[in-house]
């Protein structure tokens, strides 16, 4: 259900579940991590590039894997997201169709993000009982501002492409079908330029924030934790996997 291809030193990894709008299961999870710590160091490929298939992005995690039982630590989930918050090279999203939960937040940890104006993105956590997760605690505001971050995450509102670009959560908009040749050609353009220069231009941008982001991980996990043990989220998640 993760399919990879290198071309030109660039690595691109599909989300491939068609069926259920690529929502990630803990194996969909567990592939892609793998797939990260091999490549995201940048000894084998000069860019990265996420994208879904039959023009969905994802429709994030597979709520069935929400009414399991949860030990403690880090979920599959997490563990990616820490690793795609990691990866060492450029990393871009071509976003089409359906961008939800975690299809959103792990956005935030790209450093290009291409999008149609009619995507649907939404961050649906108060909404299941649940909160913020992928570090979007601390990186929203960042991104977006106190206001939109508190809007987004609230209210679970669904927004469009435009709305994103113009609170600064993407880099640009693209027709339908262009996203992944829109990201194709700054993978491109990226893999021709000094990769010394390109790995240390995007630690010295991200390094700041690093040791935020792994307490904001640490934090968002224990809460999470907590809310998907609660009768009241394991009801309102039950309620929306039989929609």
């Amino acid at each position: 259900m993760i399919e990879t291809a290198i071309e030109n030193d660039v690595l691109e990894i599909c989300m491939n579940r068609p069926e259920a709008k690529n929502a990630l299961t803990h194996d969909m999870y567990h592939q892609l991590t793998e797939i990260l710590h091999k490549y995201g160091s940048g000894d084998d490929c000069k860019a990265i590039i996420l994208y879904g298939a039959n023009s969905c992005f994802t429709a994030g995690a597979d709520l069935k894997d929400f009414q399991r039982k949860r030990g403690p630590g880090d979920s599959p989930a997490v563990t990616f997201l820490r690793a795609i918050s990691q990866v060492k090279v450029p990393l871009i999203a071509a976003v089409e169709g359906y961008a939800i939960g975690i299809g959103t937040t792990l956005l935030q940890h790209c450093d290009f993000v291409y999008a149609t104006a009619n995507v649907k993105f939404r961050l649906p956590f108060v909404a299941l009982g649940l909160c913020p997760e992928g570090g979007s605690s601390l990186l929203l505001e960042k991104l977006v501002g106190q206001r939109k971050a508190t809007e987004w995450l609230l209210s679970c509102r669904y927004f469009d492409g435009q709305e994103a670009l113009d609170s600064g959560f993407i880099t640009a908009l693209t027709e339908s079908g262009e996203t992944l040749g829109k990201a194709r050609e700054m993978a491109n353009s990226l893999a021709g330029l000094p990769q010394g220069s390109i790995k240390l231009t995007k630690s010295m941008l991200k390094g700041w924030s690093q040791g935020g982001l792994q307490e904001a991980f640490d934090n968002e996990v224990k809460m999470y934790a907590e809310r998907l043990a609660s009768d009241e989220t394991q009801a309102q998640i039950k309620k929306s996997a039989k929609r």
